[in-house]
């Protein structure tokens, strides 16, 4: 295993996050909030721990990866893009008729994209399907998951929790990007999770609680997590909703309201870098790529 480098991954989160806005400012539509809040868990994902072939989509030994919160798709597409699975160019064509970079993903249309989600509840599941298949092959692979905590609190979630115990899923991982917040507020005065930690315990998961916006913790969370045997691993994430910009931290109002022209310009202002040239320049070009 190559040894992280947790600056680069830093840089490479910000990136993802400037992406993320610019895309959503430009289709005027889509979701910030939960895209920013797993910015750094997408990023430890496709820039150190997955193995994958941007140039070999189908290759057989790749890992898979699972966004059951499917609202979050700008993240898992700038990661995807800038992994180089097509051109910079196609996130100008977020949401718009055609495009390759549906509003949820889609499996027919994005390449890296491994299923469809976005119903929320069943991505567990069919990580589970693919964990299955994947074992039953005898392949190295391993699966992806994150959830979100609004979507925990749908019962098809501890369906396939008790699944991935029950058949000692030992090659998934899965996250919860615990922000706070869903749709219409906090999630403890919607549907009370907690104790979550206990709860993924007791239906027989492997459970690690990180900060979520913490690189160290994260990839040091997913190391682990490739050692464990005979268990599914959960690891827990605490972040915040809108991460890395402060007009969007920690606000519900920005779960599916994407950034005006006014508050991208404060948001790259914030972030400390210059939208001229993009998509097809990094903020970063003297270390992204090394």
């Amino acid at each position: 295993m190559t040894e992280p480098n947790i600056e680069n991954l830093k840089r490479w989160a910000k990136q993802l996050r400037v992406d993320v806005l610019m895309m959503l400012n430009k289709a005027k539509s889509g979701h910030t909030g939960g895209s920013l809040s797993a910015a750094d868990i997408v990023t430890a994902l496709y820039f150190y721990k997955m193995r994958h072939r941007p140039k070999e989509t189908k290759w057989q030994d790749r890992d898979r990866f699972v966004l059951s919160k499917g609202h979050a798709a700008p993240i898992q597409y700038a990661a995807l893009c800038r992994c180089g699975y097509f051109p910079p160019k196609e996130l100008l064509t977020l949401r718009r008729l055609g495009t390759i970079l549906q509003g949820h993903p889609d499996m027919k249309c994005t390449p890296g994209v491994e299923v469809c989600t976005g119903s929320l509840g069943q991505g567990l599941s069919m990580a589970n399907g693919m964990a299955l298949a994947l074992r039953l092959d005898k392949r190295p692979s391993r699966v992806y998951a994150i959830l979100g905590d609004g979507e925990v609190e749908a019962g098809q979630v501890w369906e396939a929790a008790m699944t991935s115990a029950h058949y000692k899923i030992d090659n998934l991982c899965a996250f919860v990007d615990f922000n706070g917040f869903q749709i219409d507020g906090a999630v403890t005065d919607i549907m009370n999770i907690e104790p979550l930690s206990q709860k993924w315990k007791a239906f027989g998961w492997h459970v690690l609680m990180i900060d979520g916006h913490d690189m160290g913790q994260i990839v040091q969370a997913l190391d682990d997590a490739e050692n464990i045997k005979g268990q599914p691993t959960m690891i827990i994430a605490r972040t915040v909703k809108g991460k890395g910009v402060s007009i969007f931290e920690g606000k519900y109002q920005y779960h599916g309201v994407p950034p005006s022209d006014d508050e991208l310009k404060k948001s790259l202002e914030e972030l400390d870098v210059s939208a001229e040239g993009w998509p097809e320049k990094l903020i970063a070009t003297e270390s992204l790529r090394t």
